[in-house]
């Protein structure tokens, strides 16, 4: 390779890496301000400022806050994931194992009530440009999920991923509107774990 190729090839990849540190402090401001006053509190000049970063600069990278939150939880997704290869899920079947999945995941979701609020009233967001964040949460979830059912054989594998991600996502939007409390969540997503893989 030329020397100018060295060169260019270089600044390519200082502004890749420039680009991803200005993403993640964007995604870091974002998580703190909805940690602190929840959907409201994520005004996205709010978090420009906080981010120390120029508006037309996060607006180049998220187009609302809704993007912006939803990237957050499939952050936040991927860190449970990494988590559970390291200390994976306990239990004879993949009901149990599934149960225990999303028993943490619903642990470390209540740790910080703001932040979760936020987080699943972007979920509901309708805009466009928010599609590929949610098919990145989508995506990772399901990863989740497969790995604590392991290989065992189960009819239908596609629904009752679907189907599981239905339940806790509903389940989740009862929890924010105060209608259940983090052990009845637990629980009700036990329940239908081991409804839709072992049927009882």
């Amino acid at each position: 390779m030329q020397a100018s190729g060295v060169v260019t090839e270089v600044a390519s990849n200082e502004r890749t890496a420039a680009t991803a540190e200005r993403r993640r402090r964007i995604v870091e401001a974002a998580v703190e301000l909805a940690g602190e006053g929840g959907y409201d509190a994520v005004q996205i000049r709010d978090v420009a400022a906080r981010a120390g970063v120029a508006l037309g600069t996060l607006y180049r990278q998220y187009s609302s806050k809704d993007q912006l939150l939803i990237t957050a939880l499939a952050g936040q997704a991927d860190i449970l994931r990494v988590r559970l290869a390291q200390r994976p899920p306990q239990g004879p079947g993949p009901a149990d194992r599934v149960a225990d999945v999303l028993k943490r995941a619903t642990r470390a979701l209540t740790r910080s009530p703001n932040l979760t609020a936020a987080m699943v009233t972007a979920l509901s967001s309708r805009e466009a440009d928010a599609a590929e964040a949610k098919h990145e949460v989508e995506r990772i979830l399901h990863t989740i999920i497969a790995a604590a059912i392991d290989g065992d054989d189960v009819a239908d594998f596609d629904g009752v991923l679907r189907v599981l991600g239905y339940v806790w996502l509903a389940v989740l939007n009862a929890w924010v509107g105060e209608m259940l409390d983090s052990d009845q969540m637990s629980h009700d997503l036990a329940t239908a774990a081991h409804l839709l893989l072992d049927g009882r």
